[in-house]
């Protein structure tokens, strides 16, 4: 019998029963349940051998290279262990192939999930201790050995990742045992190694349980489609009368003797004929005729060599079309002994044969548009990639992204959404290239696989496609409008296989977006840098605000009229240790994508005002507020409980927004508007001037001051209408009576032109750049001064 053998270290099989709960399958139906399971273990056991050979190999590979420098009894025990532990599973291995694979058992399945993941965790035990033992004490080449040895053993945690627990059970131990080597030598360097192992062993566990999931429904859809192919043929069988079953029989030179009316029927010729035929000479006639012709070539010497045969399927050509016909039979002796023909059984198995392709057909096609879905997609895919070693293959992907057809299918319909992707799906069957497949892969997105060597052949067909698409469509006598992004990701220079090849096309895809939409976009690898960049900085930023690494300097607002500085614009500011200064241009999208501007935002709130509070009054202290959190509803009461909590006065705290809030107003828009001016809290329009902006938004929405964008201020001597746009700016603000600030003054020629303009108040690198909180009370004493001394020489000239 087949038993679990003790865990290493004493641990008892119930940890392992614990881990098996990751791969549970008990939310299946029960002719399921077993199958998957044993299609899992199965998996599993297939690479077993191989990676325990290796494991092996790596064992002696580091008791060779460790042999001088680390304790001999313990390279000895390492590799005592692991030859045991491999050995033993090579020997359940076989074990369980010859015991239960012949017949698969619900006792069998179990004990192999036990005894694999025994041995799994006993392996990543014995693993996890070379870290720990060897790489404090190691020379700076032994180390990154160790390093390495210990990465390529996390990774192996793929081999057995269709069984989760069991990749768990070996993969935790050598993780936990790696961090803990790196991090015992208590080097800085090591513990950045550490932590940049953990993410690494963080993606590799996150990627092997993506991989068992879908490995797991992988199983389970083929064990579906086989039982759904089972029911239909014996439902076919059972109810068809053309499917019934006939005798027949046959002399010793293969002339048939007993033709029923059925096999005539299902031959489609009369039985008179088919008794003066010979079967070897009908199933001759079909070779070479047909494309299965070697099933009736194996029939046909199976009859010659009078040996018995059962269930063979045959592919017959008959006048009323091609029969697929399965049939049974064994040789019969005459009263002498000697061989006297066959006799056996048949059915016409054509209508089951036409339904299982059927369901494979269905199952690989999109029932809105008829296009080949996302499983065809993959095998497809798969076998392109797997051709590419033929020289200059190439394959690219083009992965379609359908821009505007939300708003068609949410404000016309389903049906209406329906006939559009339908509309889509023939339009892009008739530009593209014979060379080239289309795919619908799920809601509004589509793929096109194109084959070739020449890789501009790939554009050529997007520029057709975005084309093709952007013009106008009737849907049930209504015109709609939409168009397409695309990214496009190429084989083998960008990606080898098909998962990698979509991501990467995804990658280019939303580049694609982010340019304007309605174009197309190649994949290159600064979308991924950028990507990984963006995931990096994403975890940092939080982890930086909760550690206090960000804080806010603050930039002078000054008065033309007499260089009083009266107020100051809080701008967030991040040094990363150990990276630098971080640009909130580079931090703020990533933050708005995720949704943590919201946190920042109410932290910045609290500390502006609270830092506002040591200013002299009525200095005012600016917060900019993303739109996305001006728009949550009872954003007005996080501002009020924030002066509360700080005591300053509301006529000290000025909101600043962008014009894009309005682009999408809502209820909580006005409310939060209404609310705020109600309070005594000043409303602040950011970068006017630019972007959407309308004069409109001046008299629809209650705001205080504007801002107008530093884009003007840059060319304002040189280009006279920059000037005349600013000045017409404060004109129309003046009479509405709005306040105005210029963003981006930087020399003394600007300041001079805009107060000949009446204008109330600047700010810019000519008064200071944003400082920290504490150097604010000298900015205040400072700028004045410097302002009127600069002014001197000035009145003089006049």
């Amino acid at each position: 019998m087949l038993e679990p053998a003790p865990l290493p270290g004493g641990a008892s099989t119930s940890l392992v029963d614990r881990a098996r709960g990751i791969d549970t399958v008990e939310d299946l139906p029960d002719r399921y349940r077993l199958q998957v399971r044993a299609g899992l273990l199965d998996e599993t056991l297939k690479l077993a051998n191989y990676s325990a050979v290796t494991h092996l190999i790596i064992a002696v590979a580091v008791a060779y290279f460790f042999w001088d420098s680390a304790p001999r009894s313990y390279l000895l025990c390492l590799l005592a262990v692991v030859a045991v532990v491999i050995v033993a599973t090579i020997y359940t291995n076989r074990l369980y192939r010859r015991t239960y694979t012949a017949a698969v058992s619900e006792v069998g399945v179990a004990r192999g999930y036990r005894v694999s993941g025994a041995l799994a965790y006993a392996l990543g035990l014995a693993w996890a201790t070379m870290p720990i033992v060897l790489f404090a004490p190691a020379s700076s080449d032994e180390r990154l050995l160790v390093v390495a040895i210990a990465a390529g053993l996390i990774s192996d945690a793929y081999v057995v990742g269709p069984l989760l627990s069991v990749s768990y059970l070996f993969v935790v131990p050598v993780i936990v045992g790696s961090f803990a080597g790196l991090a015992r030598s208590g080097e800085p360097i090591a513990m950045s190694i550490a932590v940049l192992l953990l993410v690494y062993a963080t993606f590799v566990v996150l990627s092997v349980s993506r991989m068992s999931r879908l490995s797991r429904q992988r199983i389970l859809d083929r064990v579906r489609v086989e039982d759904q192919s089972e029911t239909i043929g014996l439902l076919l069988n059972e109810f068809e009368e053309n499917a019934s079953d006939w005798l027949w029989e046959t002399d010793a030179a293969g002339g048939f003797q007993h033709v029923s009316a059925r096999m005539a029927e299902a031959l489609g010729c009369p039985i008179e004929l088919l008794q003066r035929r010979s079967f070897p000479a009908l199933l001759a006639q079909q070779v070479g005729l047909r494309r299965e012709a070697g099933r009736n070539v194996e029939l046909l010497e199976q009859l010659r060599a009078g040996r018995p045969f059962r269930e063979q399927l045959v592919e017959i050509e008959t006048a009323t079309g091609m029969r697929w016909l399965q049939l049974s039979g064994k040789p019969f002796l005459d009263q002498r002994g000697h061989f006297a023909g066959f006799r056996g059984v048949g059915s016409d198995v054509t209508q089951s044969r036409e339904a299982q392709a059927r369901i494979a057909f269905l199952a690989t096609r999109d029932p809105v548009t008829g296009l080949s879905n996302r499983v065809a997609f993959h095998e497809t895919a798969s076998k392109a990639c797997a051709a590419l070693d033929t020289e200059g293959a190439l394959v690219s992907l083009l992965y379609l992204d359908l821009d505007g057809f939300k708003k068609v299918n949410d404000t016309a319909g389903h049906a209406a959404g329906d006939a559009l992707l339908s509309e889509v799906a023939a339009r892009l069957q008739a530009v593209i290239v014979a060379d080239a497949q289309v795919f619908r892969l799920g809601g509004d997105e589509f793929a096109v696989l194109h084959r070739g060597r020449d890789s501009a052949q790939a554009e050529v067909a997007a520029d057709a496609i975005v084309a093709a698409l952007r013009e106008p469509y009737l849907i049930d006598g209504v015109r709609a409008e939409i168009g397409v992004s695309i990214g496009i990701a190429r084989a083998p220079r960008d990606a080898t296989s098909p998962e990698d090849l979509l991501r990467k096309a995804d990658l280019a895809l939303y580049s694609a977006k982010e340019a304007g939409k309605g174009r197309w976009q190649c994949f290159d690898h600064q979308l991924e840098q950028r990507v990984q960049r963006w995931r990096e900085l994403d975890g940092a930023m939080r982890a930086g605000l909760a550690d206090g690494e960000m804080e806010l300097h603050y930039q002078p607002l000054v008065r033309l009229e007499d260089g009083q500085v009266v107020g100051c614009e809080a701008l967030l500011r991040w040094m990363r240790p150990g990276h630098g200064p971080v640009s909130p241009a580079e931090m703020i999208p990533i933050a708005e994508s995720t949704g943590f501007i919201i946190t920042i935002g109410r932290w910045a709130l609290r500390q502006a005002c609270a830092e506002a509070l040591t200013w002299p009054p009525p200095l005012r202290v600016a917060v900019n507020i993303s739109s996305i959190h001006f728009r949550l509803a009872g954003f007005f009461r996080e501002v009020e409980q924030a002066l509360a909590e700080t005591g300053l006065a509301p006529g000290r705290l000025e909101i600043e927004i962008t014009e894009s809030i309005f682009l999408a107003s809502t209820p909580h828009v006005l409310e939060n508007l209404s609310a705020l001016r109600a309070l005594g809290v000043r409303i602040v329009l950011d970068d006017f001037g630019t972007g959407y902006s309308s004069l409109s938004y001046l008299t629809q929405f209650p705001v205080d001051k504007i801002k107008i964008d530093r884009a003007f201020v840059r060319e304002l001597s040189s280009r006279p209408e920059c000037l005349s746009v600013v000045k017409a700016i404060m004109i129309i603000a003046r009479d509405l009576g709005i306040d105005v600030t210029v963003e981006g003054v930087e020399t003394e020629q600007q300041a001079e032109l805009l107060r000949a303009r009446r204008c109330d108040s600047v700010q810019g690198f000519l008064y200071s750049p944003a400082r920290p909180a504490q150097e604010v009370g000298g900015l205040i004493e400072r700028i004045p001064e410097a302002i009127r001394l600069a002014r001197q020489p000035l009145r003089a000239a006049g």
